[in-house]
């Protein structure tokens, strides 16, 4: 926010220098037409001769305030295309520590998988996409969640295999070339595959088949956003899924002792 009013501050002197610039320009234009105007009712060839030389040096000032003047106009577009991108970029960072906010603000594990989706659609502008968690036990990446894609049509894939298999082992992100939308989706070759990794330990995937239409190219933003979103997601994941497992293990044991302490019928 310091950037930006520090941006705005002289994109500011530099529109009350231009203001000044064409203040300047329409009394050297006045100048002008006054000399000029002497010059027809004069007769004397010396007079003549002093205006003609004093309108050529207010016609070499007026043409040096008109190029400081385009000078001055180019700055204010570059600062002002600037300040755009510091709002940008604020608006972003606001987005996601909101979004890093909600993905923390509950241990319920439906609630943080609901939470990723809608941070997946509205802050990365994803139209057909899926979360994939690794299974340890088989080692296999299974859709936990899907949007835009019927979840059944979604493969578990083995650790290494295609794409979304070698980021998921890897922990490398993948970026197709283009971000043309596909006339049909492939399950196995999506347009951006981003690793959820706590550390160096990959727990799963987003893979992102297609974009809104509005999508036509990634910013540099949007790289750091996807790395900031998935360690945020990975952890919030992960911290959900162990809340939940000992939950479920505490209950059980907590009816195994009420079950104990029941008196045996006779």
């Amino acid at each position: 926010m310091k950037k930006a009013e520090e941006f705005l501050s002289i994109f500011k002197k530099g529109e009350e220098f231009t203001k000044s610039l064409l203040k300047e320009n329409e009394r050297l234009r006045y100048r002008i037409a006054q000399l000029e105007e002497a010059l027809r009712q004069s007769t004397n060839e010396a007079r003549i001769k002093l205006y003609e030389e004093k309108i050529q040096i207010l016609e070499e000032e007026l043409r040096s305030l008109k190029e400081r003047f385009r000078e001055v106009e180019e700055e204010n577009k570059n600062f002002a295309q600037r300040y755009i991108e510091v709002e940008e970029e604020n608006n972003n960072l606001a987005n996601l520590y909101v979004a890093s906010y909600q993905l923390h603000s509950t241990l319920d594990y439906s609630e943080v998988i609901k939470i990723v989706i809608e941070i997946i659609i509205n802050l990365i502008g994803a139209e057909k996409f899926a979360v994939m968690i690794i299974d340890e036990k088989t080692n296999e990446l299974v859709p936990e969640a899907a949007e835009g894609i019927n979840i059944d049509e979604i493969p578990r894939i083995h650790l290494g295999e295609g794409i979304i298999g070698r980021v998921a082992k890897e922990g490398e992100s993948y970026f197709a070339d283009s971000l043309l939308h596909p006339e049909e989706i492939d399950p196995y070759n999506p347009l951006v595959c981003i690793p959820l990794k706590i550390k160096e330990h990959v727990i799963g995937v987003i893979v992102i088949y297609s974009f809104l239409i509005q999508k036509r190219a990634f910013s540099n933003v949007d790289y750091e956003l996807f790395n900031l979103l998935a360690g945020h997601a990975a952890t919030a994941i992960f911290s959900s899924r162990l809340y939940t497992q000992s939950e479920r293990k505490l209950t059980t044991i907590q009816s195994f002792l009420d079950l104990l302490k029941e008196k045996p019928k006779r």
